[in-house]
């Protein structure tokens, strides 16, 4: 299975399984002189410059057989009190319908920035359209979730593209997102700094209602059928004082 990804890879075991997997390791670097009132198209260009990562786990390949996978990498960056991502998306197809906080994203063209903090056991799920609607929540797991208040959520800033190109061989449509996620967010938390903090993420790009669903992951998975809230399989990351 290709990774995708260049940086610090470890093995470790599942408690269900004997065969090992791989989790990555996320190295988070801090934008200098970047806070939350930093234009975000500044934080977009910014975030070209970061090392791009890799959504290119196919973790179920049999569901169903779709001709070509999406593209998608993304750069992540933070300042004292702000997470900085920019997802970059090809593909074929493109669905947003949905333009309502808390709203069902994820049967649209979506990506989706799980975290859990520290050796929490609760984690935050954000998932985004193409829009940049939000839809987020935190819990233990996936039937056990806090809706985050949407006016929490509305403090995200964010700035979109969509690009229309006709190649043969490409995905058609390339979309981008970035995002800039004041740390108040993560209201089950209460940081004065994101410097040093140690955490555990995955990142996503799906779209259920698409007329050819895919759940592509950052960091493997192991399970029968798709389920992205299982944080036994995030990768671990650290927001580096630089």
């Amino acid at each position: 299975m290709h990774l995708g990804y260049m940086g610090i890879n470890r093995l470790f075991y599942l408690s269900t399984g004997p065969s090992p997997m791989t989790e990555k390791t996320l190295q988070i670097h801090s934008l200098p002189d970047v806070n939350i009132y930093t234009p975000i198209g500044d934080i977009s260009s910014m975030l070209d410059r970061q090392k791009r990562n890799f959504i290119d786990i196919e973790p179920w390949p049999e569901y169903p057989e779709y001709y070509d996978l999406p593209k998608v990498s993304f750069g992540i960056a933070y300042s004292a009190a702000c997470i900085f991502i920019k997802f970059d998306v090809q593909e074929h197809e493109v669905l947003a319908r949905y333009r309502k906080t808390n709203d069902p994203v994820y049967k649209d063209s979506c990506v989706e920035f799980f975290i859990a903090f520290d050796d929490d056991q609760a984690y935050y799920n954000l998932e985004f359209n193409r829009f940049g609607t939000c839809l987020g929540g935190y819990g233990p797991e996936k039937e056990a979730r806090t809706l985050l208040p949407a006016e929490q959520l509305e403090a995200i800033r964010y700035e979109r593209t969509l690009l229309q190109k006709r190649e043969t061989k490409e995905p058609a449509i390339n979309w981008t997102l970035t995002l800039a996620i004041p740390a108040q967010v993560f209201s089950f938390h209460h940081f004065t700094s994101l410097q040093d903090k140690k955490c555990k993420v995955n990142f996503y790009k799906c779209g259920d209602d698409l007329s050819q669903p895919h759940y592509l992951a950052w960091n493997p998975i192991e399970s029968p059928k798709p389920n992205f809230h299982l944080p036994c399989f995030f990768g671990r990351a650290e927001f580096k004082g630089d």
